[in-house]
């Protein structure tokens, strides 16, 4: 076999990088010695196996393997694709600002900042449905659109989250309530069962407001479902269900408009899976909620018509 060639060693593997950033505070300490090696070494996995990598972070090959999938990808062989494309974005200097980006500064043109921000929210859009496990977002909208009540839980930038997941909900007719107020929230969490589903929205899934309402409605029997970008976190582990975003890159601290993209997509998704499991009641129901706000809506104004030739405008 011809040998590989050699990778420059000052060429980062950005995305990865970034991933394992994002995940690092709550990481395990096992967990933490791949991060680590991987942090200073991110291209170690184009020249070792996952054996040797292993070895050399001092674990097992199967906890690699967990810890590929912790940080969003499949496998050992899916991480070493990201990092191989990482290193062949960043080895020239026009791919580096027209695809993946860099921090803002105060001196940054308009133009840079608008392509910055497209790219950031781009990609993030992109590992996100890469991570998305399609499988489980269809059954999770089979029990919605089957379900008699559905409580949305989020705190803060999740509120406005549930808000709108709650009003496309209820225009196809699921019976949707958000709550952002951790007292009311409980309640209704307390008088969920089991033909309840609720949902509990927060990007790094350590709200504690959050998670005290998913909990509350889990122990009341309700399928409970987390929509978070940390898949350790505590949020994620109490949940029956998860759907996981990613977000790329972090310029907007610390309310990170490409998280909500990101949360926005999944729950846009969602939305669409729960309509396509009732046609009929779909339909039925945007038809009728339609026609209840076209007398609200002003017509469009039609343009006028020259007058035809020789003939005076009055």
């Amino acid at each position: 076999m011809a040998a590989q060639p050699a990778i420059a060693s000052d060429v980062p593997a950005a995305g990865v990088v970034n991933r394992i950033q994002t995940h690092l505070p709550a990481m395990s300490g096992t967990m933490r010695k791949i991060a680590t090696l991987l942090l200073n070494q991110p291209q170690a996995p184009l020249n070792l196996s996952i054996g040797q990598l292993a070895e050399e972070a001092g674990t097992s090959p199967a906890t690699v393997t967990r810890f590929c999938r912790l940080v969003g990808y499949s496998g050992y062989a899916a991480l070493r694709v990201s990092i191989a494309t990482d290193v062949g974005r960043t080895s020239a200097r026009q791919t580096w600002t027209s695809d993946i980006g860099r921090a803002f500064r105060p001196d940054d043109a308009p133009r840079d900042v608008l392509s910055t921000l497209l790219n950031a929210h781009v990609r993030t859009l992109r590992e996100t449905a890469s991570v998305l496990d399609l499988d489980e977002a269809q059954e999770i909208a089979r029990r919605i659109a089957s379900c008699e009540h559905v409580d949305i839980y989020g705190v803060g930038s999740g509120a406005v989250l549930a808000e709108e997941l709650e009003a496309r909900f209820y225009r196809i007719g699921v019976n949707a309530h958000h709550w952002s107020e951790v007292h009311a929230g409980l309640t209704s969490a307390a008088i969920l069962d089991e033909n309840a589903v609720a949902i509990a929205i927060s990007n790094t899934g350590r709200t504690e407001e959050t998670i005290q309402m998913l909990t509350e409605a889990g122990n009341a029997g309700a399928l409970t479902v987390a929509i978070s970008n940390n898949p350790a976190s505590p949020l994620v582990e109490l949940a029956d269900e998860c759907l996981i975003t990613s977000v790329y890159e972090r310029f907007l601290q610390p309310d990170d408009l490409s998280a909500k993209h990101a949360q926005l997509f999944v729950l846009d998704l969602l939305y669409l899976l729960v309509a396509q499991a009732d046609y009929d009641r779909t339909t039925r129901n945007l038809g009728a909620s339609a026609v209840a706000v076209s007398s609200h809506r002003r017509p469009q104004r039609t343009r006028a018509t020259a007058p035809a030739e020789g003939v005076a405008a009055r």
